[in-house]
């Protein structure tokens, strides 16, 4: 599939490829709608058991495309609202799905860049990752991405990069834990689909359960989670066979 969003399936993977590369694949509404409704379609697809999302060309996203906000003004509130939404949306999608998503990050990973390539369950870097917020740069405020960074931040550090702008390099952002991996640019796809094809071969009830439980644990009290482990516990005797 072409367009402003690639598809791709490796066997049981599927990949989606950003691809806007002459504006670094900036988020403008329609790659964010096609994003959307990328992800669901793969979630929704048996035959899918992992998702690898990357971006084409030098950078993985840099952030909203700012050309569209001349049309997104008081004077269009319905316009607004909805564009909001659905950033905000597509901000939590990934990990609010059953299927895994590993994010493949080289280059600008800035603004809402940022928020999506952290908010899938695991990201690879390249060497040459820029990652942050310079939306106040921009008299912006990054107030749909804060959620994510703050929850995968210290108070300190986050604040500081929304309020500097300052980016971060892909060892700043392995030390404090916004990657998992970082390698060569040019080895950043292979390395996110080698992850891929690990979750791929695990039975997808277990994985998928394994992945609800993990999200839900984070924000519940430590009675809540356990008991939730329990429940868990007593539903994976069934996912062998």
């Amino acid at each position: 599939m072409t367009g402003i969003l690639r598809t791709e399936d490796h066997d049981r993977v599927r990949v989606l490829t950003l691809n806007r590369p002459a504006k670094l694949n900036a988020l403008d509404t329609a790659l964010t709608r096609a994003l959307r409704d990328a992800l669901d379609d793969a979630d929704a697809d048996p035959g899918v058991r992992a998702v690898v999302l990357t971006g084409n060309g030098r950078g993985f996203c840099a952030g909203a495309d700012l050309s569209e906000f001349s049309a997104l003004t008081p004077e269009n509130p319905g316009a607004v609202l909805e564009r909001a939404a659905l950033t905000a949306g597509l901000q939590t999608r990934m990990q609010r799905m059953s299927t895994p998503v590993v994010t493949a990050v080289r280059g600008a990973a800035v603004g809402g860049g940022a928020g999506l390539a952290i908010g899938a369950d695991m990201v690879v870097a390249g060497t040459d990752l820029r990652f942050g917020y310079p939306e106040l740069r921009h008299s912006l405020v990054p107030a749909l991405v804060m959620t994510g960074l703050v929850r995968h931040l210290g108070r300190k550090l986050a604040f500081e990069l929304i309020s500097t702008g300052r980016l971060l390099t892909a060892a700043e952002a392995f030390e404090h834990g916004l990657v998992n991996r970082v390698v060569e640019a040019e080895d950043v796809l292979p390395a996110a689909l080698e992850i891929a094809t690990g979750w791929a071969a695990v039975e997808p009830r277990a994985l998928s359960a394994a992945k609800d439980l993990f999200y839900r644990v984070a924000d519940l009290p430590t009675d809540a989670a356990v008991r939730a482990g329990q429940d868990v516990n007593a539903l994976m005797r069934g996912f062998r066979p």
